[in-house]
């Protein structure tokens, strides 16, 4: 601060000097002037000369004291001028930081603003997309409405062209009606005057009719009411004859077709599938590295057989065959996870009872997690995606369920392709034909804890977990527990036959098969005029001979219906099974 006020001050005595100089040449210059043309005086020239040496001397003088002052002025700047310079630069670092800070947020403030700007500008360009088309739909508008309004006018104008004709119609009308009228008035006349004639010979007639009916009833003997009662009575016997005759060619005519119609598509659906054959099995057999290891299974004094027969609730047999175990169990799910378990223990080869526990219970969980991914694997195979995961578990447990030898599991995923294809055959909801086929048995998975039909108990499942009342009712109704009254139940049930009656789906026992054959035979001998009956074709077909004298054609027909109605309610059969009743007579003579 004190350097710069030093230098102010030279700088106003630099200035005052120069003012003093100013003025003297301004002095000299006016008397110069004044001297006029001949120039200064000897007298002027020393004046000026002198006036010139003072103010050099004057300018000498300031000068010096400048520089004294000047000189002592820049020691004390010095100092002052590195402290200043060390702030100027500390000053400047920080302007420069703070400098760089905002160049920073004005470029993202210029980044934001751009963006700001682009949006407007795409915005402005929407807007004025949209008031362009705005303005062409107005222009649209405004066109339509005038071609609108040019044509209420032309149709006012029809209109009302067509009122004035309408109006001089009607005119020429009521003249014409007039006229008829007139005519009608003429006539009415004559009509009344024909109709006295006609009553008159219609009284003569009346009288000829009566003596005709009196002269007919004397020759025939037989009044008018009985003669027509005679006549109803023929005719009515003819009607009922041609009626019964109509009925039994339409009967006859509709089921040919239906026939035809059925076996087309169940040969088309039993042509589309190829499943394979089950066969009945009720021991798993187990291979063995050597026959030494069934002494390590039995255990010491039989330890471990008795505790993995206890664990798992399967029968363990160990007989002369080399190098094998049979595992027998009615429980298919029992005998599957006792069988995982004992072949992990033969590889791991530590058995003994606390390790047979851990095993099983290994098993039972990747028995859960096959029987849960089997039952993913057929909804994705049928086509079925939002089943109840409660009714998905259900139906995993029926991988290891058989009936009659047939896996359970696999005849629902059969049944369901042939609900398919006939549902697609017969134009029929695909989707829900094929839902009931495939959860009719799901009742199956819990026959062992709940008491019932598997139909009933399936049905409550499905309803519980959500299941349409079609598909309820398809369950419900497949083994006519309830009697069906929907499309899609009659299409459960031939879809369970169908997958249940093919050749290999099936097998029973030597014994359950003789006795359904022997209670097949006797159901159907015990009804009255039958004389022979035979059980064919595996128990598919029931051929019943009948006495043509006992049993008439009718009967016949009603005698089949009997004979399978009580076949249906009292037997328990895969598929289904054809009732033929023959009846037949025989004239015999011997010639001699």
């Amino acid at each position: 601060m004190n350097s710069m006020v030093g230098f102010l001050v030279v700088g106003a005595l630099l200035v005052v000097v120069l003012i003093a100089i100013a003025v003297l040449a301004v002095i000299l210059l006016r008397r110069y002037r004044a001297a006029g043309p001949e120039g200064p005086t000897p007298a002027q020239l020393e004046e000026i000369a002198r006036l010139r040496a003072e103010a050099q001397q004057e300018v000498d003088a300031l000068r010096a004291r400048a520089l004294e002052e000047a000189h002592g002025l820049r020691a004390d700047g010095q100092a002052e001028a590195d402290a200043a310079r060390a702030h100027a630069a500390r000053l400047r670092a920080e302007a420069e930081t703070y400098q760089r800070t905002l160049r920073e947020e004005a470029d993202s403030y210029d980044q934001s603003i751009r963006s700001a700007v682009d949006d407007l500008r795409q915005k402005a360009q929407a807007a004025l997309l949209q008031a362009e088309a705005a303005q062409l739909e107005g222009d649209r508008l405004r066109g339509e409405a005038a071609s609108f309004s040019q044509s209420q006018h032309d149709e006012i104008r029809e209109i009302r062209l067509s009122q004035e004709r309408r109006e001089h119609r009607l005119t020429e009308r009521e003249e014409r009606l007039d006229r008829d009228g007139a005519e009608l008035e003429r006539r009415r006349g004559e009509a009344e005057a024909q109709r006295q004639e006609l009553g008159t010979r219609e009284a003569a007639v009346s009288a000829a009719e009566a003596d005709r009916r009196a002269a007919l009833e004397r020759i025939a003997g037989l009044s008018a009411e009985q003669a027509r009662e005679e006549v109803l009575a023929v005719a009515q016997q003819d009607s009922k004859r041609q009626a019964a005759i109509i009925a039994r060619d339409i009967e006859s005519e509709a089921r040919r077709h239906a026939e035809v119609k059925a076996q087309a598509v169940i040969v088309e659906a039993i042509q589309r599938l190829a499943p394979e054959q089950t066969a009945e099995s009720v021991v798993s057999t187990v291979d063995l590295p050597s026959d030494e290891m069934k002494g390590r299974i039995i255990g010491r004094e039989g330890r471990n057989i008795r505790s993995f027969e206890q664990i798992t609730g399967v029968n363990v047999l160990i007989d002369d065959t080399p190098e094998t175990v049979l595992l027998s169990c009615f429980d298919p799910v029992r005998r599957e996870t006792a069988r995982l378990a004992l072949t992990e223990l033969i590889a791991d080869g530590r058995i003994h009872p606390a390790r047979i526990e851990q095993v099983y219970e290994r098993s039972q969980r990747r028995i859960a997690d096959r029987c849960q991914q089997a039952a993913e694997d057929a909804l994705l195979e049928v086509g079925i995606h939002d089943l109840h995961p409660e009714l998905v578990t259900l139906m995993g447990r029926l991988r290891y369920r058989t009936s009659y030898g047939q896996n359970v599991l696999k005849h629902l995923v059969e049944c369901a392709n042939i609900a398919g294809v006939m549902a697609a055959e017969l134009k029929l909801d695909v989707a829900s034909c094929k839902r009931g086929a495939f959860l009719h048995d799901i009742g199956k998975a819990l026959t062992h804890e709940v008491q019932g039909p598997h139909a009933v108990i399936g049905a409550d499942l499905a309803r519980k977990y959500g299941e349409s009342e079609d598909v309820v009712h398809a369950i419900e109704a497949h083994h006519n527990d309830v009697e069906p009254h929907s499309v899609e139940a009659v299409l459960t049930q031939a879809c369970d036959a169908v997958s249940g009656g093919r050749p290999g789906a099936r097998r029973e026992s030597l014994e359950s098969y003789v006795q359904r054959l022997e209670r097949l035979e006797a159901l159907a001998a015990a009804h009255e005029g039958v004389s022979k009956v035979f059980a064919m074709q595996a128990g598919r077909e029931v051929r019943v001979m009948v006495e043509p004298g006992a049993v008439d054609d009718i009967g016949a027909q009603v005698l089949a219906r009997d004979i399978a109605k009580q076949v249906e309610e009292e037997l328990t059969y895969p598929g289904q099974i054809r009732v033929t009743v023959v009846r037949e007579s025989r004239a015999t003579e011997v010639a001699r």
